[in-house]
């Protein structure tokens, strides 16, 4: 399946699948000349960066939401620290403490073993969770009729029986080193055949039960979720001793390291830690649903089960399908039957009135509801032509969507008295939609529509297009 080199060292085979993968040593750090930000430079900026992996447990897209341990951990550290969060995917697992190094990232957050080499280069983080490496291998197929014992017999017991077998891995990562250190251990050969960095553990696992390659390492939790689904997978045979999974940051981001800890250890004392983790290692049945669903980001590049209707409205808006699919999550969750307190209705959230001026007779008929929240969209979009940016005429639609056209126009109003950019939504008219939750800016006389509760149109807009980036990060257009 790949083309492999073997290279003979002592006690080793090491099959390198292609350059991308060649090993990373200390000098691949010390060539780098990077810019290191510590917190408060982080702080300045106002923004996190963080690499993260896309993966079944770390970041994810699933019914539409962003989902993942990593992620999840990451949203809570940027909220404590008060910071925008940067997600910037890896597209090379095999280079992730490189690109740290060369300061393009903040953080790696990843579920890295603390390893001696790996601390020469980087500073780890204090552990998330303790772990160790599991052999994943294939049962026999008829394993379902056998016995316990007989099973057992057809399986590799003891690392010690991997001699002259093959292991698929990725060249940098700790299952490799793992598989280094246990081939002298044992005094014998153990293949590695390395994977592509671009690869996740889990995937490299789902390439055991089909078939693809015939074993693997990996941690024992994510071992055990994966194993779950495909129950043809063995994965009782310990391969390490326990250890500490973290994170990592340069070793010059003494001050990030010390925050990141203090909030590590803060969080260790709540529930929810907790449940987190339980959420993507241990809920069996949660995982499983996951994978088998249409809408996993893993499985299928769907977003909702609307994804054709929303493309076909979204070419007449002239408007990434994406983009408008994150309106329509934002507004109802693609939950049909959504009502509103105020009495909108649908996918797209429609009033009655604004329902029945466009003909929907049933506002929780998907086709009908997307159509008519599509066009009135677009008649909104069409009140914006002096905005000749793009982005920025689709964020008045969308916060005119929300609240209303003439709030937003009042918002206008208001940017211009002071000394803003009427026709920039970020850091100008939205500050006003703010302000227009305040007398002093819902009295003042160029204001004719009175308070609204700016909050909504501001964080409407905003969390759109922060979920419109996820969505760009998993789904083709």
């Amino acid at each position: 399946m790949y083309n492999k080199l073997f290279l003979l060292g002592i006690g080793l085979v090491v099959c390198i699948g292609c350059n991308s993968n060649s090993a990373k040593t200390n000098d691949d750090y010390d060539n780098v000349t990077a810019t290191i930000r510590d917190y408060e430079d982080i702080l300045e900026d106002g923004k996190l960066k963080a690499l993260i992996a896309y993966s079944s447990t770390s970041y994810f897209l699933y019914k539409g939401r962003p989902m993942g341990y990593e992620y999840e951990l990451l949203q809570r550290l940027a909220t404590h620290f008060n910071l925008e969060l940067e997600l910037i995917v890896a597209e090379d697992l095999n280079s992730l403490l490189i690109e740290l190094n060369k300061g393009n990232v903040d953080l790696v957050a990843y579920g890295l073993a603390v390893t001696s080499d790996r601390k020469k280069n980087v500073a780890f983080t204090d552990y998330l969770y303790l772990t160790n490496q599991v052999l994943v291998q294939r049962k026999p197929d008829n394993w379902r009729q056998l016995t316990l014992d007989k099973i057992r017999e057809n399986l590799i017991q003891d690392p010690i029986q991997l001699i002259d077998d093959t292991v698929s891995v990725r060249y940098n990562s700790s299952y490799f080193e793992r598989l280094e250190n246990l081939s002298r251990e044992i005094g014998g050969t153990i293949k590695i055949d390395t994977i592509l960095g671009k690869t996740s553990t889990a995937e490299i696992i789902k390439m055991v039960a089909e078939e693809e390659t015939d074993y693997t390492i990996a941690d024992k939790n994510l071992a055990t979720i994966n194993a779950s689904y495909y129950p043809i997978l063995d994965v009782s045979v310990p391969v390490s001793f326990s250890q500490r999974i973290a994170w990592a940051v340069n070793k010059d981001s003494g001050v990030l390291l010390e925050k990141i800890n203090e909030w590590i250890k803060s969080q260790k004392k709540t529930a929810d830690y907790y449940v987190i983790y339980n959420k993507y290692f241990q809920n069996k049945r949660y995982f499983n649903r996951r994978v088998n669903s249409e809408f996993y980001s893993l499985t299928n590049n769907q977003i909702s089960q609307y994804d054709e209707i929303i493309k076909q409205n979204a070419l007449t808006l002239g408007w990434d399908w994406r983009l408008l699919a994150s309106l329509v999550y934002q507004e109802s969750g693609f939950d049909t039957e959504a009502n509103a307190w105020t009495g909108a209705q649908g996918l797209m959230q429609l009033m009655p009135r604004t329902a029945e001026e466009l003909g929907v007779a049933n506002s929780s008929e998907p086709i009908d509801n997307i159509n008519a929240g599509s066009k009135y969209l677009k008649s909104i979009y069409g009140n914006f032509e002096e905005i000749t940016d793009t982005v920025q005429r689709i964020k008045f639609t969308m916060g005119a969507y929300n609240s209303g056209f003439y709030h937003i126009m009042d918002a206008r109003k208001l940017a211009k008295l002071n000394d803003l950019n009427a026709n920039i939504w970020d850091d100008n008219v939205n500050e006003m939609m703010l302000a227009l939750s305040y007398p002093q800016s819902f009295n003042h006389p160029s204001v004719n529509y009175g308070y609204v509760n700016g909050i909504e149109p501001y964080n409407y807009v905003n969390q759109i297009f922060e979920r419109y980036e996820h969505y760009k990060n998993f789904i083709q257009q």
